[in-house]
């Protein structure tokens, strides 16, 4: 018998089973953009990085349960299987969303000519379900914080 885990706003989800292990992992991440300009200040930036990201994180099984794109810096909150780690979600998300935005939206290489849309610097922190509600109202609060 599968056990189950309610996640705030009817985000169910079940643990995974593997052969030798049960368990998902969630975490809380932020990323800026490289020289914290503001390129998704723009409406149509924003939604294309959105786009972006979950694209990504679709193609590589990793679950977003909360994003929040802002003008020079991402929150999100994730699911991922045991055996990915944080770095590897990182290279996805970022490595991966860089690409795209780039593709979708050339006029970026003019100010960042060697293709380096995120800084180097990220954040992480893992989350449990029952500190969820807090993390996913701060990541959904961002715009009053900032």
């Amino acid at each position: 018998m599968k056990n189950q885990t309610q996640l705030s706003e009817g985000y169910e989800t079940k643990y995974e089973h593997y052969a030798h292990s049960v368990g998902t992992l969630m975490f809380h991440l932020e990323w800026c953009t490289k020289y914290r300009y503001k390129m998704a200040r723009k409406e149509e930036n924003e939604r294309l990085l959105d786009a972006c990201i979950r694209r990504i994180a679709s193609k590589n099984g990793i679950k977003i349960i909360e994003l929040n794109v802002q003008p020079e810096h991402i929150h999100c909150i994730v699911l991922v299987k045991f055996d990915m780690s944080v770095s590897k979600v990182f290279q996805f998300l970022k490595g991966g969303s860089s690409y795209l935005f780039f593709k979708h939206q050339e006029k970026a290489r003019l100010r960042y000519p060697r293709g380096h849309f995120w800084s180097k610097g990220k954040f992480a922190s893992s989350v449990g379900f029952v500190q969820l509600d807090v993390v996913q109202n701060y990541v959904r609060n961002q715009d009053e914080h900032h």
